[in-house]
């Protein structure tokens, strides 16, 4: 009776423990989400502002005066449909070749192997170290010697190359996991190299690809660093780049309209991920766990 006795307030004990840490979590779970959702949903809602409902009042209030009128002027002030037109251009051939190339990579690597190729992948890791800053001048003059500025060259051949790394890191973290048994009853069946690539490993590599593709999708579509040194034309700019359209002399800033194209640019990569954020979960545990 006496230990039947103890062990009760023990396991009330436990039970109130686990109810706070529960709470804990769910509060910082919280927290965070505030924290990473509020500037999203404060450009929304300052882009439906009047400019002299933002210059008049607290602009971290709630908009006094809803308006649509914004987003009219915002693709009167800049040739948004052009840059967006730019910017999935790039953002598609240089997501498809990082795809191809680093996918690849990693299939000879970790399915084929050959000699010395956890050097060639610890080359690839090495990537991860340089900063763009560096390239940035040695990119310039070889792109101004053999006539590739201001061009979609330019920016697809750096943002592939910096992104590869990573890209194939999750490849290869992925391919680890698959079992030899598939591989070796693929050869028996007379598949080879390529035909085991095409019909049994690109099939299986779904949710890595997704998630590769949108992580990758994300740093490219807001690249501004390579935009801003390697394209001089209107007619090349992409969605970061233009946007300075709407700084005007003197630093001057029609904000309201400013937020209204921002708005719009965050639309694609928030639909993206709200209709695969669950491969991309998937794929990043995948990648993660085997790391």
């Amino acid at each position: 009776m006496t230990a039947n006795a103890d062990a009760a307030p023990r396991h009330g004990e436990t039970e109130r423990r686990l109810r706070l840490t529960r709470s804990i979590s769910v509060i910082l779970v919280v927290g965070v989400l505030i924290v990473q959702t509020y500037p999203i949903v404060w450009i929304f809602l300052t882009s439906l502002r009047t400019p002299a409902d933002f210059a008049g009042s607290n602009p971290f209030s709630l908009p006094g005066e809803i308006t649509l009128d914004i987003y009219v002027r915002a693709f009167e002030q800049a040739d948004l449909v052009g840059y967006f037109i730019n910017s999935f251009i790039v953002a598609g051939a240089s997501i498809f070749l990082l795809v191809a190339l680093s996918m690849m990579a990693a299939y000879a690597i970790r399915i084929l192997g050959f000699r010395f190729s956890n050097g060639v992948l610890a080359l690839f890791l090495i990537g991860i170290i340089v900063p763009i800053q560096v390239v940035l001048i040695p990119l310039f003059i070889a792109y101004r010697d053999i006539g590739i500025l201001d061009s979609y060259q330019a920016l697809i051949i750096p943002m592939v190359g910096f992104a590869m790394p990573v890209s194939v890191y999750l490849f290869v973290a992925f391919f680890s996991f698959i079992q030899h048994e598939i591989l070796e009853a693929a050869v028996l069946d007379g598949s080879g190299p390529f035909s085991t690539f095409y019909r049994i490993i690109l099939p299986m590599s779904v949710n890595t690809i997704v998630t590769v593709a949108f992580v990758n999708a994300v740093f490219i579509w807001n690249d501004f660093v390579f935009a801003n040194t390697f394209i001089f034309s209107s007619e090349r700019k992409t969605i970061p780049l233009g946007l300075q359209d709407f700084i005007g002399a003197m630093g001057a800033t029609d904000w309201t309209a400013t937020f209204a194209a921002v708005s719009i640019t965050l639309v694609p990569l928030l639909l993206v991920f709200l209709v695969l954020n669950r491969a991309i979960i998937y794929g990043l545990e995948a990648g993660a766990a085997k790391g």
